[in-house]
């Protein structure tokens, strides 16, 4: 029977005619055969299944198989020895081929359970060792894997199985993808994932074998001397628990014996896995070495593996089966790459196709990478300004793309940074301290150089000053701007966590400074201000005069001067009248000013201020009461004293009234005293007048200091002192330009407080804000006795009156609280300690009854008691222009953008209740110099108001270099000394709390910034980088 069906099969008949003869074949095989004559048709069916030339016979041989085995178990449990298996795995040379391995599960499905069968699995567990220690081909591999699958008990088992494990990765390392097309892809894909299947289930039964399987994978892709390993590798690391990716990421990348180039290589081809269809989670993998090695500051790896790559996973975002994943491991390859524009620039010619194949796509997928693609573009060209040529036709691409605001490109560049990324070592060795999570740049002390640090973070957290500096073409005359340009352009660009000023401040050293020793920051600023005024003037003349020169046509008339840098940002103007109270002769006088000094006013007229004259503006201010009849004495008053009064105090919106912060008596409410002192002062305008008389002759004998009339000189007195100083004692004190101001009702003070001042208390004498020092500096002052004026029009001193008020508010307002006095008992100068509420939102009064309002945006603190020691650190937020506001929210402060706290090298997250309650909390931390930013819509540069987004200015080309080219250095001298201490690491006995919290960022308002030296505010050694 077994030759007649074998001649039937090999015959030239019709395939209807054999399968014909083959169905009367297989019935008379149903019935009952003898031994020998099953035998032969069994052996018949075994070589048409594994040597069939085509279908027909493969199918006729599985066929007879399954035939003999249900009808004849005996016979086929006699003919499925172990030896018949053994032929059929050994049949030909090299690893069996598929068709066996299928012949064998076959086998196994009919096989009855016995002894016989135990022998044959235990001849299949050495079997299949040896079979994937040969490295079958992906069909016969997958062909083992499905018998496995099907009958476990096959699986090695003991220490077999580990090494079972390790060699299928081997084989998956070895596979290639046998033919071309779709359908060859597809089958290769299936036969990977069906060995990656099984090897998921083995490491389900052991957990323990993941790791050593790792490393064999690590092995086979970090090896340099084979041929490059299968893409179907990556269909291992979908089964990998991500539980485990931390721990297997920080041993690899700390592990001394794996080599540069084993990393480089396992990265690279690891990172070719985004193109694999199947997997999930590669792109988790790849991010995550990819971060490990930026942790412990192998950057020479991560630059060459993202210049080699970046274009190969851009091209994968045309496919959407594979783009999530290449999509997630571009943005983090561009996000991180920050220290130069060469990873970016090489997308450049890509981009605009890839915008049009995805707009052509129209898919969900596409439109959300394109959304993804075009904020990507966005950071990059932000990060990178200075190639207008370059990223013209990638704008035009994304133009109707989405715009992400500038907030949101700040934060994605901050998040994933390289020198961001937080580093083991890092906790004892500040040398490897990452970048502030700010993304803000902290400045080195020098030794008592933290006035100068304070101040230059003010002045570049001025974002339009910061933009006028950064905008410096080159080749001009301002070698102490340009200076101050590369300087904010490495606090905008760099990757260090700090830089060093020295080369700035050598330059803009104020001559009279001791080296070494602690300064004024205000003085400092005035003379860098100065400094930068004149140098643009003298540079303007300059270049005026060699245009004349070189022109050969007559000499024009030079134009007018225009304004400076310094008078646009900072420039102001104030104007002093004085009254001869003889002949009522006014004498006036304008003049340009950079900053204000406002001293404090003594404390009884703090408090008569706020007895005899706060509620008329209160009362001015309530819009829905009629008129109170105090504002009628004070219109009828003469002279500047009247105008003033209206301009400080009667212009201030009902709206001011809506920001106050909590107090003690609740929003705008009014303790009882004050309406007593309302009625007082209602009760003659002749009483209140001559008492503010009297009261301006005692503020003279108590105040302790005096404004020379045309020097600008001011002479300080304690106590009702009126004696001058001779020679250098009088110098001395006329440098302290403690100018006058006039105190202010509480209530006003409160209106004009922003969110979350809390310290300010109505009713207690001792409290003081701005707007009270503010009003103080604008008061009128007598000039009697030796202070009297010469008056042309008498021809003799006479008394007069004196009245300063501002003409012109500047873009950036300056104000100084002069917290420094000299005392004539220690001869030595004190600070007043008094604390100062600061609002948020200030309106500057102005002459003709106008205000200009004023945000808020940096604020210089000074701990210590003598302004010859202690310690200067800056709160500072954006200080850019916003969209002028709607009707009716002119007085409201701005919402609260992110506060930071720069002090020296450290720089933190901060809030403005730490700004308010710094003082509070520290007594000897007091607010000294004030930055105000002006509203847009409130002055002459009110049409440039911000638009949707402000990106920095485009650097020039030199400029940039050297950024890139100092963040490679430090890229490598970060890898240097990382690799140094890393052995010595590894030699510390190992202790799960070793170095934990020894540099942790803390909140700097947990404690006082403390005091000043050369490695910043907290103290400890930080390494010196210099740019």
């Amino acid at each position: 029977m077994d030759k007649i069906l074998e001649a039937v099969v090999t015959s030239s008949y019709p395939a209807s005619v054999k399968q014909g003869l083959v169905r009367r074949v297989l019935e008379a095989a149903r019935q009952p055969l003898e031994r020998e004559q099953c035998l032969a048709l069994l052996a018949l069916g075994a070589r048409l299944y594994v040597g069939g030339a085509d279908e027909l016979p493969r199918r006729v041989g599985c066929q007879l198989l399954h035939v003999a085995g249900r009808h004849h178990p005996d016979v086929f449990a006699e003919f499925f020895s172990a030896r018949r298996v053994l032929r059929l795995l050994q049949g030909g040379a090299g690893p069996p081929g598929p068709r066996a391995l299928a012949c064998v599960q076959l086998g196994l499905q009919l096989l009855p359970d016995g002894p016989a069968a135990e022998e044959v699995f235990a001849l299949l567990r050495r079997e299949v060792l040896r079979t994937v220690c040969e490295r079958p081909g992906p069909a016969a591999c997958a062909q083992v894997a499905r018998l496995l699958v099907r009958h476990p008990r096959c699986v090695p088992d003991g220490p077999h199985r580990l090494l079972f494990c390790q060699q299928l990765v081997r084989c998956l390392g070895r596979f290639r993808c046998p033919a071309e097309g779709e359908e060859g892809a597809v089958e290769f894909l299936e036969q990977a994932q069906q060995v990656s299947g099984l090897l998921a289930q083995l490491w389900r039964a052991q957990p323990a074998a993941i790791l050593p399987c790792l490393k064999e994978l690590f092995a086979v892709i970090s090896c340099t001397e084979e041929e490059p390993p299968s893409s179907a590798l990556a269909s291992v690391v979908q089964h990998l628990p991500l539980e485990l990716m931390d721990g297997v990421i920080r041993n690899l990348s700390n592990d001394d014996s794996v080599t540069d180039s084993q990393m480089l290589t396992a990265i690279s081809r690891m990172i070719d896995w985004v193109s694999w269809p199947l997997g999930k989670n590669i792109d988790k993998w790849i991010i995550a070495l990819l971060k490990g090695l930026a942790a412990v500051k192998k950057f020479s790896i991560l630059i060459e593996v993202s210049l080699a790559k970046i274009e190969k996973v851009f091209s994968k975002l045309l496919y959407p089966i594979v783009r999530g994943a290449a999509l997630s491991v571009l943005k983090y390859m561009l996000l991180t790459f920050q220290h130069s524009h060469e990873a970016f620039h090489l997308l450049l010619p890509h981009i605009p196709p890839m915008v049009a194949s995805l707009l052509k796509e129209d898919s969900n997928s596409g439109t959300s990478c394109l959304e993804q693609l075009a904020e990507l573009v966005h950071c990059m060209v932000f990060r990178f300004p200075g190639f207008p040529d370059l990223y013209e036709p990638v704008m035009e691409a994304v133009k109707d793309l989405h715009v992400p605001n500038e907030d949101r490109i700040k934060q994605l560049l901050g998040q994933d940074a390289w020198t961001s990324q937080k580093s083991e070592l890092a906790g004892f060795f500040p040398r490897l301290m990452a970048k502030s999570d700010t993304g803000k740049i902290g400045l080195i002390n020098l030794g008592n150089t933290c006035y100068v640090n304070s101040i230059l973070q003010a002045l570049f957290m001025a974002s339009d000053f910061r933009h006028c500096v950064l905008r410096l073409t080159e080749n001009n005359s301002q070698p102490l701007m340009t200076k101050l340009q590369w300087l904010f352009a490495f606090l905008e660009h760099s990757q260090r966590p700090a830089i060093s000023p020295e080369n700035f401040l050598s330059a803009s050293w104020t001559p009279w400074f001791s080296p070494g020793t602690q300064q004024d920051c205000s003085e400092y600023l005035k003379y860098l201000l100065d400094r930068l005024h004149e140098e643009e003037k003298t540079g303007t003349r300059i270049c005026q005069k060699l245009k004349q020169s070189s022109s050969p046509s007559p000499p024009e008339e030079p134009p007018g001067p225009s304004s400076t840098s310094v008078e646009k940002m900072f420039g102001g103007k104030i104007v002093t009248r004085i009254r001869c109270l003889s002949c009522l002769n006014v004498s006036s006088r304008e003049e340009a000013f950079t900053d204000l000094s406002l001293a404090f006013p003594p404390p009884e007229r703090c408090r008569r201020r706020r007895l005899g004259s706060v509620m008329l503006p209160a009362e001015g201010v309530g819009a829905p009461e009629p008129p109170s009849p105090s504002p009628a004495p004070v219109q009828s008053r003469a002279g500047p004293r009247r105008q003033r009064k209206h301009c400080i105090t009667g212009d201030v919106p009902p709206a001011v009234l809506d920001i106050e912060g909590p107090g003690p008596q609740g929003p705008g409410g009014q303790s009882g005293q004050e309406e007593e002192e309302v009625g007082k002062e209602e009760e003659s305008k002749e009483e209140r007048g001559k008492e503010e008389e009297e009261e301006g002759a005692r503020e003279k004998e108590e105040e302790g200091t005096r404004e020379k009339e045309e020097e600008g000189t001011r002479e300080e007195e304690e106590e009702g002192t009126r004696e001058k100083k001779e020679g250098e004692k009088e110098k001395e004190v006329e440098e302290e330009k403690v100018e006058k101001e006039e105190g202010k009702d509480k209530d006003k003070e409160k209106d004009s407080l922003g969110p979350g001042t809390h310290r300010a208390t109505p009713s207690g004498e001792g409290s003081r804000s701005v707007l009270d020092l503010v009003n103080y500096f604008l008061s009128p002052e007598r000039l009697t006795a030796e202070n009297r004026y010469y008056c042309e029009s008498c021809a003799s001193l006479q008394e007069a009156e004196k009245v300063v008020e501002l003409s012109q508010g500047p873009r950036y307002l300056i104000l100084t609280l002069l917290r420094f006095s000299f005392d004539l008992r220690t001869m030595r100068r004190r600070k007043i300690l008094d604390d100062v509420a600061i609002p948020l939102l200030l309106r500057l009064p102005l002459a003709g009854g106008q205000a200009q309002a004023y945000d808020l945006c940096s604020v210089v603190v000074h701990s210590g008691v003598s302004s010859e020691s202690g310690h200067y650190y800056c709160y500072a937020r954006e200080g850019t222009a916003r969209p002028a506001p709607s009707p009716g929210t002119a007085d409201r402060p701005e919402p609260e953008h992110q506060w930071y706290l720069f002090n020296d090298t450290r720089v933190s997250f901060s809030s403005f209740e730490s700004v308010s309650n710094v003082t509070s909390f520290f007594p000897k931390d007091t607010a000294y110099v004030l930055f105000y930013r002006q509203r847009p819509g409130e002055g002459p540069e009110a049409v440039l108001a911000s638009p949707r987004i402000r990106t920095e200015p485009t650097l020039h080309k030199d400029l940039m270099e050297a950024i890139s080219k100092d963040n490679i250095l430090f890229l490598q001298e970060q890898e240097k000394e990382a690799r140094s201490r890393a052995a010595y690491i590894s030699a510390l006995p190992a202790s799960p709390h070793w170095g934990r919290g020894f540099d942790e960022d803390k909140d700097e308002d947990e404690g006082s910034p403390g005091g000043c030296n050369a490695a910043g505010g907290n103290g400890g050694d930080f390494h010196r980088l210099v740019f």
